[in-house]
């Protein structure tokens, strides 16, 4: 996009104060020497020459300048209206060096924006057509009870008790996954910010442990805990206590009627890491990268009612407090959980 309005300016500016300074010269001159003379036309011719000379130099590096601000301009108008990708960076000395360093930090600042933007608004899609597509099979189950309940189409009492039962564990698993997903959608868009300080170990793990006792009980399941009581970690502890339960219920979940289930801390001078273990079916090895994929579930048939969504959101939130989450398994054997802290 190119403007002449400056040079212009420049152009008439120049002239005006060429002519003033001539003017100012040939007085001077004319009442130094008493009169016009040769050596008054001479004078002023050198002033002429001089002044061009100055003129052609200065208009020069103003144009210069001025094609490189039009440079920047044109390729701004292209990014933002063309959308294409800005060209490889100018390196350039002086002022316009820094115009150029700063237009392409603001056009790449800009970039990140744009795709995390886009990153979120597919974020936010993918969410609502999995809630939604989830929502479907626990409602029409629901729809479909509480017509029969309603037309007195069901006169046995127990299975009318069978299918309240149901309806209510269709209405706890719907409720269980729509407050994991918003958990984890608002971890994932960066709206929850972790407080992260050194706090004890112990204390938070037997608060996992005995929020699971409910089920371990009912299976018959003994929870060993193996954590030093000096034991330190920099975390987010009620985050941390939310994300051992999901990996004491899936471990419960998937560990037959009278399984140990172990959780132990290892604390070294670089790092600090807690196991999950059990001696469940065990995961194939090639289903292991889709374990923490939302939904993603690998026995369907041992808790039907399970929504698939608690590994997913254990993963978000402990890479949210700057640890890892790695699984180790052997079919038939055992599955374990690792959480790492690195110091």
């Amino acid at each position: 996009m190119k403007s002449n309005y400056e040079r212009n300016r420049f152009r008439v500016i120049y002239g005006i104060v060429s002519v003033l300074f001539l003017a100012v010269l040939g007085l001077w001159c004319v009442w130094a020497w008493g009169a016009f003379s040769w050596e008054v036309a001479g004078v002023l011719g050198i002033a002429v020459v001089f002044l061009t000379t100055i003129y052609i130099i200065v208009y020069r590096m103003l144009n210069s300048a001025y094609k490189n601000m039009e440079n920047i301009s044109g390729i701004m108008s292209d990014i933002m209206e063309k959308g294409i990708e800005p060209p490889t960076e100018e390196y350039k000395e002086g002022t316009i060096g820094v115009l150029y360093s700063n237009f392409y930090k603001m056009v790449y600042a800009l970039k990140d924006s744009r795709n995390r933007e886009m990153e979120e608004k597919i974020f936010l899609r993918d969410i609502i057509s999995d809630i939604s597509h989830q929502l479907k099979t626990p409602l029409a189950s629901l729809n479909v009870f509480v017509d029969l309940l309603v037309e007195d189409k069901v006169e046995d009492e127990a299975k009318r008790k069978q299918m309240l039962r149901e309806a209510q564990n269709q209405l706890n698993r719907m409720e269980w996954m729509v407050l994991s997903m918003l958990k984890l959608a608002r971890i994932e868009a960066g709206a929850i910010q972790f407080e992260r300080k050194e706090t004890p170990l112990l204390p938070l793990l037997s608060e996992a442990v005995q929020g699971v006792e409910y089920l371990t009980k009912e299976r018959n399941q003994n929870v060993t805990l193996d954590c030093p009581e000096d034991s330190m970690l920099f975390c987010d502890g009620d985050w941390l206590v939310e994300a051992v339960i999901n990996l004491l219920k899936n471990a419960s979940d998937y560990s037959g009627v009278g399984k140990p289930i172990r959780l132990e801390v290892e604390q070294t001078k670089v790092y600090t890491r807690i196991y999950v273990k059990d001696e469940g079916p065990g995961i194939p090895e090639a289903e292991i990268p889709n374990i923490f994929k939302r939904f993603y579930r690998v026995h369907q048939e041992v808790n039907p009612n399970s929504v698939g969504i608690g590994l997913s959101l254990t993963k978000s939130i402990i890479e949210g407090m700057g640890g890892s989450i790695h699984v180790k398994s052997e079919v038939g054997e055992y599955t374990w959980f690792m959480l790492t802290f690195v110091k």
